[in-house]
């Protein structure tokens, strides 16, 4: 069924929505849109030291809070009496270059979350989620409602499973009820509010910032407005440089605006200072000190392992580089190529990450089709047999196993590719389903068929009409022999409640007939003068169908009651033995005219027929290993032991002979290829 199939929620790892930058791409999307080009190298020129800054676009969200261990990126200016006035070109700002942008912070992997073995577990962490104080991502959540409802799954294909094959009836399968569902649920309602309410708080928190960055900008344009005591009011201004570095995140769409603004205020604040050689000097050595420092971190950044976190890392030191003051012109151009150099290298890094996991998709995407591409060319109209459904239903099986062990495709195919790997799944099954829904109804039918004829049998057991008895019982048995199959659990029972009647009234019969021996011997003479007919046969030369003269002897055969007990097996082997040669010869003819005419009715490319008669042969070879080995069990010292001995023979042979047959079909497909394509050939 359907439900075998695991339910697979392919959900890939998202970019950061707040974390927008020119040069990002969603690693999901393809990796061969990210900026790995170099960027140009600071302007040297002195106009473009007052010049207004290029275009930034790593807003203040992108950045990573600085740690302890890392350099402060301010510096206590000297007092305002050390800043006598200076020249112009001491004034003159470092230019704000394009710096590279490292990669937008990928979410949080899948692998990155413990897996649960029990639907209880899942709950738990629920629970704990919504009473805890940590932060509540959208990937966890989902991750978590993945997990229990294919662990709920699972649990529901072993419960149906583990009743089908104690004989439970499909059909009538009631799904389990866990009570884990509601309390996960519920849990999981507590979890989406909680991260909707920390989500709202987050975004309140980004406007605050918002207004409180407007407000550093206000008040530098105001110290830049009085421009008399500009000089004066520097430690001021470090310190709104310092608190501007101290708020964090802002609403995405104002922050590339927010940062333009703010570099430009703090442009005018350089272009309006009057700072003396010293003092500037001094700020230049301890800026270039800064920026010296986050090379030194970028560069260890290529040693990292971990590709995804050092371009996170190196994301940090960007705008830090940024947000550290100017240096003396000299330096400029040598402390800007060295950051970019180590930049380069990590985001080439990156990638190649994200080209060798683009690669690694592309080839799950073509494992898959050919999964589905195998799925869907299954011929459910050759299947006849339950062995058959069974074989088939393996086989799928397996290609489900091999199915959880292939990873991502590419995200803009994975739904795809999924959604008809269920489709194929999904119509196997419920053909399957259908089938053995109908195969079920009729052996029904054949059921309460037989248990009629039970009814029949036991009404006439206790007759003592015995010629006309024995002859409706015989129509019983004839009856019981043209009606199919019934369900296997109820098979030996019907059959011996029905064996049990006929018997009682045989044994009857026999007792009542037990003086009677002449009329045995009377039997046995026209039984052996059927025998002598049958001897006489000689199918080669015979005018009428052989089946027909045998079956004529046959029911003859069938009319003459018993015979004397000693003579009952010898009479009927020798019977027996005649009746085989003449239908082997029948079943050989038979067969020699169902090849001829499949040799004649056979058209087109029968590859599709060979392969439905390759697949029998495997079924019937398998079938006569089973019955050979069951001859091996058998007491052949025991009369019964030896009847069903000579039955399961008779059987074997005929399915040897069935081979036989499907052999020569295969034969006439291939030699009918082969003459097309030598007909083609001389064409």
């Amino acid at each position: 069924m359907a439900e075998i199939l695991d339910a697979e929620l392919n959900a890939q790892t998202a970019p950061s929505a707040e974390t927008p930058t020119e040069a990002q791409v969603a690693p999901e999307t393809t990796s061969s849109e990210t900026s790995t080009e170099e960027v140009s190298a600071p302007d040297v020129e002195e106009a473009a030291a007052t010049a207004a800054p290029e275009e930034v676009t790593l807003p203040e969200e992108a950045t990573a809070e600085v740690t302890a261990e890392e350099v402060e990126v301010t510096e206590e200016a000297p007092a305002e009496e050390a800043t006598p006035e200076v020249t112009e070109e001491a004034t003159t700002e470092e230019p704000v270059a394009e710096e590279p942008v490292a990669e937008a912070e990928e979410a949080p992997a899948e692998s990155a979350f413990p897996h649960f073995s029990s639907m209880a577990e899942v709950v738990e962490r629920a629970k704990a989620m919504a009473e805890s104080d940590e932060e509540i991502t959208a990937k966890e959540e989902n991750f978590l409602k993945t997990q229990f409802f294919r662990l709920q799954k699972n649990a529901t294909e072993a419960a149906f499973q583990e009743y089908t094959e104690a004989g439970g009836d499909p059909e009538s399968y009631q799904p389990q009820v866990f009570p884990e569902e509601a309390d996960f649920k519920n849990a999981m309602a507590l979890v989406h509010n909680k991260r909707q309410q920390q989500q709202a708080e987050l975004e309140s928190q980004k406007e605050e910032n918002y207004n409180k960055k407007m407000a550093i900008i206000a008040r530098i344009k105001e110290i830049v407005a009085n421009s008399d005591d500009i000089n004066r009011s520097y430690n001021e201004f470090k310190q709104l440089q310092q608190q501007w570095q101290d708020i964090k995140a802002v609403p995405q769409e104002k922050a590339t605006d927010l940062w333009k603004s703010y570099q430009v205020a703090v442009e005018s604040f350089y272009d309006t200072l009057k700072l003396n050689n010293e003092f500037r000097a001094y700020d230049f050595k301890k800026n270039l000190e800064l920026k010296t420092a986050l090379c030194e971190r970028a560069e260890k950044l290529a040693e990292m392992s971990d590709v995804i976190a050092a371009s996170r890392a190196l994301q940090d030191l960007h705008q830090q580089f940024r947000e550290i003051g100017p240096v003396d012109k000299e330096k400029r151009e040598e402390v800007w190529n060295r950051f970019k150099a180590a930049s380069t290298v990590i985001n080439r890094r990156h990638q190649e990450y994200f080209d060798q996991r683009k690669k690694q998709e592309e080839q799950n995407l073509a494992e898959k089709t050919a999964i589905c591409e195998e799925l869907e060319s299954i011929d459910t109209d050759s299947l006849k047999t339950f062995a058959e459904w069974n074989a088939v239903t393996d086989t799928i099986t397996a290609l489900q196993a091999k199915w959880k062990t292939i990873g991502f495709a590419p995200q803009k195919m994975n739904e795809k590719i999924y959604e008809r790997y269920r489709a194929a799944c999904d119509k196997f099954f419920s053909l399957k389903t259908e089938y053995f829904k109908k195969v079920k109804e009729t052996l029904n039918t054949n059921l309460d068929l037989k248990k009629a004829l039970c009814e029949k049998a036991e009404a006439l057991k206790d007759s003592t009409d015995w010629k006309a008895t024995t002859e409706a019982i015989k129509e019983l048995q004839k009856q019981w022999r043209e009606i199919g199959t019934v369900p296997k659990k109820y098979s030996d029972a019907i059959w011996k409640r029905f064996n049990a009647a006929c018997d009682a009234f045989f044994d009857a019969r026999k007792a009542a007939n037990s003086g009677q021996q002449s009329e045995m011997k009377a039997n046995l003479e026209k039984k052996r003068a059927i025998i002598e007919k049958l001897k006489a046969i000689v199918p080669e030369e015979a005018q009428e169908d052989v089946r027909d003269l045998v079956h004529a002897l046959q029911d003859e055969w069938n009319e003459i009651g018993h015979v004397p007990f000693r003579d009952k097996d010898k009479i009927y082997t020798a019977y027996r033995e005649q009746l085989d040669r003449l239908f082997k010869f029948a079943n050989k003819e038979a067969s020699r005219r169902r090849i001829t005419r499949f040799r004649n009715e056979i058209k087109g490319d029968g590859n599709k027929l060979r392969d439905r008669l390759v697949r029998e042969y495997e079924i019937l070879k398998n079938e006569i290993k089973t019955y050979e080995n069951n001859l091996g069990f058998l007491n052949l010292s025991s009369k019964s032991g030896n009847s069903l001995i000579e039955e399961l023979n008779r059987k074997v042979e005929k399915l040897k002979n069935d081979l036989q047959e499907i052999v020569q079909k295969i034969k006439v497909i291939d030699d009918n290829a082969k003459a097309e394509e030598n007909k083609e050939e001389q064409e």
